[in-house]
């Protein structure tokens, strides 16, 4: 075997054949952000000099993204990089460290909370709640949702 084709093999045995949770969850919240912004995937690859086809693969988590990159998708979809690793699942993580031991969940959150920031249905809602211009009209909403919410 040359040092071309052990080095590949190498590679090969560093990362396994499905991708990493994390590149999956980051994936996962630029599929959200870009469907939130409404931008297609054509678009988004385009203003990054990508094919529709590598940003397919950065949502699916197959492709990992670098910092470089993660940063210029955070510039476009006009948010913090800390954006793409909020909510992330804790299962297949490493332990907490010191600074995070003894921090509470939050309080009320539906169980489910990360599957449901990524149905259809909770996007166009927030699309539709943020086309309301007036902002008043906009907290008579979100405080009618809240009230219903309320309810049992």
């Amino acid at each position: 075997m040359n040092a071309s084709a052990a080095n590949k093999n190498k590679k090969t045995e560093l990362r396994s054949e499905n991708p990493d949770p994390v590149d999956i969850h980051v994936g996962a919240r630029l599929r959200m952000r870009r469907n939130l912004v409404g931008l297609s995937q054509e678009q988004l690859g385009k203003a990054l000099g990508l094919t529709f086809q590598q940003i397919q693969k950065y949502e699916r988590g197959i492709n990992r993204m670098g910092s470089s990159r993660l940063f210029q998708m955070a510039q476009i979809l006009s948010v913090p990089v800390a954006y793409f690793f909020d909510d992330i699942p804790r299962e297949g993580l490493p332990q907490p460290g010191f600074a995070e031991e003894g921090q509470a969940d939050l309080e009320n959150a539906p169980a489910s909370g990360y599957d449901v920031m990524h149905r259809r249905e909770t996007l166009e809602l927030v699309r539709a709640y943020y086309r309301i211009t007036d902002d008043k009209q906009r907290r008579k909403v979100y405080e009618l949702i809240k009230s219903m919410a309320d309810e049992k």
